[in-house]
């Protein structure tokens, strides 16, 4: 992640930050300002466009070996473990602070761990420019982390768009219909002018236009109200059948979890206390934060 000095210039100057960071982590060009606020440079493009990454290998599409990340004086991460098949939807769940996040941006190198081993298709990420992995793997941050500079085809273009692709904007249109938003109406539209869930479908196919083999999700609906959420809930299910992409999805929500995920792994104080599918966690919780869990949740455990 790119860390940026000073200030943002301009009234609402802080809603564009994430943006802008995203933008960076991206590969982007560095921005000029002015007294408006932000103007981002569309002419220069890093040298890494177009980099080949190594060729991958059979293995599990994302893994985590004996991860380990601290911040200050908070493990974040304590020897975390998980594999996540080809093809397959994990959730990760448990309280806030449980480490779900941090282990969720190890596989897109946003976060780098302190000890242990991410592998993405057989390769440690520690090997690959951050940028092209990132650009390789989708990425849905908690607010949906739109460019409000930017009209709605261009966000969803942005991948296709640093990759240099001549077809970015088709790429962003057949994105935008995945996610049932038609892109003749919507894609000249700003993203202040659309409802939240809107704004969440948009943020989906910015991380699916480029057609990656993996998204990462961050609480994608966590934010939305209920009508809006079960929408954009069943169409992930549609999409996930349809695309076949491999998944991870961070939620604090196990019913989401168990409606979305192929299986789950339970988290807490850092560690994973369980991953198993729905059915198996209800029939066999395996420690009694998992039991507990499950009982909060209103659930049979």
């Amino acid at each position: 992640m790119v860390e940026l000095s000073g200030s943002l210039p301009g009234r609402g100057a802080e809603r564009r930050c994430f943006g802008v960071v995203q933008l960076f982590a991206l590969g982007g060009s560095r921005p000029n300002w002015d007294r408006r606020g932000l103007v981002v440079c569309e002419t220069a493009r890093p040298a890494w466009v177009g980099r080949k990454l190594p060729p991958m290998d059979d293995a599990s599409a994302l893994a985590a070996r004996s991860v380990s990340k601290r911040f200050g004086s908070i493990l974040a991460l304590d020897g975390v473990s998980l594999d996540v098949r080809r093809g397959e939807c994990v959730a990760l769940i448990g309280e806030s602070g449980s480490g779900k996040t941090t282990l969720l941006r190890c596989f897109n190198r946003l976060t780098d761990p302190d000890k242990g081993q991410v592998l993405v298709d057989g390769t440690d990420v520690a090997s690959l420019d951050p940028v092209g992995l990132r650009r390789r793997v989708g990425y849905v941050p908690q607010d949906g982390g739109l460019l409000p500079h930017w009209r709605v085809r261009r966000n969803a273009a942005l991948v296709p768009w640093l990759r240099g692709a001549p077809d970015a904007n088709q790429q962003a249109d057949r994105a935008l219909g995945l996610v049932g938003l038609d892109p003749a109406a919507m894609g000249d539209r700003w993203p202040r002018d659309l409802s939240g869930g809107q704004r969440q479908r948009v943020a989906v196919a910015r991380a699916l236009a480029a057609s990656p083999d993996i998204v990462l999700l961050d609480e994608p609906f966590g934010a939305l109200d209920a009508i809006t959420r079960a929408d954009l809930q069943a169409a992930f299910r549609a999409l996930r059948r349809e695309l076949g992409v491999t998944t991870v999805l961070v939620t604090h929500d196990l019913a989401e979890a168990e409606l979305l995920a192929d299986r789950i792994a339970v988290m807490h104080q850092g560690r994973v206390e369980q991953v198993a599918a729905p059915g198996e966690l209800h029939d066999a919780p395996a420690t009694d934060y998992v039991r507990a869990l499950l009982a909060r949740a209103r659930v049979r455990g």
